[in-house]
Order: C-alpha cells, then sequence, then structure tokens
C-alpha cells in the first residue's frame, strides 16, 4: 500500500488544503475577472479567467472559478465600485429590453442573464427568451417590421436559435425555444440560486422603483 506525499511546507500531506487556498485563490481569481470584465470590456468569461490568474502570479492550470462565481463577483464588484453610473445602465438596457418584449409580446418574452440578474457590464449583452414552434415565425416577424439582424453561429450542435440586433442599449440576443424546451428549463443555477426570468410586467414595476439619471 502507497503512502500519501508531504508537501514542503510543514509537512503537511497533499491533498485538500485545510486552510482552503484553493478556495480562496478561486474567489481572488474570480474578482480580479470581473474586474476585467467590467472595466476593460472583456467578453471572452474564459479569457478573462486565464488573465486574472496570471495577473495574481497563479497557473492558469489553478481551479477556475465557474461563471456562476463569476456572476457572483460582477455583481460585489458593482456594489462597491458601480454607483450610479451602474444603476443608469442596467436602467438604459431594461429598458431597451421592454422595448423589443413589448414588440414581441406574441412569443412569450423573458427577460434572461445579467440584465435581468442586475450583474451586468456595458458591454453585456440583453438577453431575451422567446417561445415559437419555429424560430422562422420571429424571423419573419422581424423582416416584417424591417427590422436588420443577423444570426450568430451555433455554440453546439444542440442550441436554440439566436438571433442578434444592434440596440441603442446595446447587442440584444433573441434566444427563441420551443414551448417544450422552455418547460424543460433549469429553475436553478449551479450554485442553487433561483434562475432570474424577469416578464413584461416585472421589468416594468422594476422601472417604477429605480429612479432615473439624466
Amino acid at each position: 500500500m502507497g503512502h500519501r506525499g508531504h508537501s514542503a511546507y510543514k509537512g503537511r500531506p497533499y491533498g485538500p488544503d485545510p486552510f482552503g487556498r484553493d478556495a480562496q485563490n478561486r474567489v481572488r481569481i474570480a474578482q480580479a475577472a470581473a474586474r476585467l470584465i467590467a472595466e476593460h470590456g472583456i467578453t471572452d468569461w474564459s479569457l478573462a479567467k486565464r488573465k486574472a490568474a496570471r495577473q495574481l502570479m497563479l497557473s492558469e492550470r489553478e481551479a477556475l472559478p465557474d461563471d456562476g462565481e463569476i456572476e457572483a463577483a460582477l455583481a460585489e464588484h458593482h456594489a462597491l465600485f458601480g454607483g450610479d453610473a451602474h444603476v443608469a445602465t442596467l436602467r438604459r438596457q431594461r429598458e431597451q429590453a421592454l422595448l423589443w418584449m413589448r414588440r414581441l409580446a406574441a412569443f412569450e418574452p423573458m427577460l434572461v442573464g445579467g440584465v435581468a440578474a442586475g450583474w451586468a457590464t456595458a458591454h453585456s449583452d440583453i438577453r431575451v427568451e422567446l417561445t415559437a414552434d419555429d424560430a422562422k415565425a420571429v424571423e419573419l416577424a422581424l423582416i416584417n417590421a424591417g427590422v436588420a439582424y443577423r444570426l450568430p453561429p451555433p455554440t453546439r450542435g444542440d442550441a436554440p436559435t439566436e438571433l442578434y440586433i444592434e440596440t441603442p442599449a446595446g447587442g440584444l440576443r433573441l434566444i427563441v425555444r420551443t414551448a417544450a424546451a422552455q418547460r424543460q428549463r433549469p429553475q436553478r443555477d449551479a450554485q442553487g440560486q433561483p434562475v432570474v426570468r424577469l416578464s413584461i410586467t416585472a421589468i416594468e414595476t422594476l422601472l417604477e422603483d429605480v429612479p432615473k439619471f439624466r
């Protein structure tokens, strides 16, 4: 039977760090990555995590934080440093989402992602989920309204159809799923928290409660 190796630090055996060093490094990387995303506009979160690890002089092979940890770090960053500017940006994004959701009300729109949850940055896309048996129905509605859009390449074979529209408040991504696929969507995220999905009425209520900044 083999024996466990020992580290050079006080002869402790290899294995889970009793002082939570790995967990602390994940938090540090998440915080640094959130700063890069919020302040430098990095939209590739995998790149932001690796760059954050390098800035902290940690190996990129370190156990990197997951996207849920980045979202939490972004929320913390905005709470500490965002101030009125973040509140104003988020309001503009939600107002833009509301405008499009009203235009596409026939497809049961729901605002999701960072703009819904509040951790979005000025560089975040507005993400709206739509329900339709055929994504072509949404495309036809946009064409009939004279709206320019494009189809981003799918990230995987079974990915839902996405339509991308440029708006004054940034990119708008319309994610189209069937009613059956919508019912199968998880209700909680990887951290066990409820997934935030906002209806037209919910956004209207939020905007009534948030002051306007000129």
